[in-house]
């Protein structure tokens, strides 16, 4: 069966009594996940003093603007939501002046291009639509870069929006359109339904910066405690997943996360998320060049256009830097 769900209970596991200091998440739901999943598991945002609550956001908009108005402390995003809100290229107006910051890094973005059955090669795509959580956010850039690379002009196809990746993935599984980019594990869900995946993104492109840790600037100042205190308890969830011996459980937690995963996928799904050289960054840092890469496609696509190449202006690692050494 194609739609997959997830499990409600997995987002918000609070302490009853509140006995720590409380920080609210709004994420993407997927396996992308897993690391902060683990920490909770293990109890590695209460040894350091908070209680981490998850939100599951429905598209970038929602995440983006509730960030920097104020109803969330930390968004696990795309870096390039960070880079287009501050720089007046978001998708959607916000109360607040944005002002983010990423403080770590997480992952290369997972973006595999999958298409339905018929579609087999990127010739097959003329004439089709395909879909994108928004039509300004980098994601959606990596899309058009990875089309015209392989031939395809922007009149020979029409990008349409339909939300964050569990929406695409349910409308690519209804044939609502021809093709999207997906996030790991959805490709792994996808070709096990006879979908085709026709590039990894980052094969195509190179380094690329794809998932962060990101906050408002004001409130990272404001709660130094908690902002380490939740960047050691990731990178504690980043170990626990990359140590061998839990394997076999953190395959059982993610199902219970995803819970129409089989047990095959959910391994499959290991083997990518944590394969040493292309999965999560070991240690959360941020990749540079992947930041630039960003910066490049934004500077081409973004609107109004603008010429972006300092890293610096979007990052903030003395928090990250601070959880380290205390680690």
């Amino acid at each position: 069966m194609c739609p997959i769900t997830t499990n409600a209970a997995g987002y918000g596991d609070d302490d009853a009594e509140r006995k720590h200091e409380a920080v609210s998440v709004i994420v993407f739901p997927g396996g992308f996940n897993w690391p902060i999943w683990a920490a909770q598991k293990n109890g590695y945002f209460e040894r350091n003093g908070i209680t981490v609550t998850l939100t599951p956001t429905p598209n970038s908009v929602f995440q983006l603007t509730s960030l920097i108005d104020g109803k969330f402390d930390i968004a696990m995003t795309a870096i390039d939501n960070v880079v287009a809100y501050n720089e007046n290229q978001g998708e959607a107006p916000t109360i607040a002046k944005p002002e983010l910051i990423a403080f770590m890094g997480g992952d290369n973005g997972f973006l595999r291009l999958v298409t339905v059955p018929e579609v087999k090669t990127y010739a097959d795509l003329k004439g089709r639509q395909l879909s994108v959580d928004a039509l300004t956010t980098g994601y959606a850039f990596v899309l058009r870069k990875l089309l015209e690379e392989n031939g395809l002009a922007s009149t020979d196809y029409e990008l349409v929006k339909a939300g964050g990746v569990v929406e695409r993935f349910e409308s690519l599984c209804r044939n609502e359109h021809s093709g999207t980019l997906l996030i790991s594990p959805f490709e792994v869900l996808a070709e096990a339904q006879g979908f085709n995946r026709l590039a990894n993104a980052v094969d195509q492109l190179g380094h690329y910066q794809g998932v962060v840790g990101a906050t408002r600037r004001v409130w990272a100042k404001q709660h130094e405690r908690e902002l380490v205190a939740y960047i050691r308890g990731y990178l504690s969830g980043l170990d626990w997943l990359f140590e061998p011996a839990n394997k076999h459980e953190a395959i059982l937690l993610l199902r219970s996360k995803l819970p129409n995963m089989s047990e095959h996928l959910a391994s499959k799904s290991y083997d990518i998320l944590l394969d040493p050289q292309k999965g999560f960054s070991r240690k959360a840092e941020l990749n540079l060049e992947g930041v630039r890469k960003v910066l490049s496609l934004r500077s081409e696509y973004g609107n109004p256009r603008k010429y972006l190449n300092d890293p610096s202006k979007y990052l903030e690692l003395r928090y990250f830097e601070m959880a380290r050494a205390a680690s």
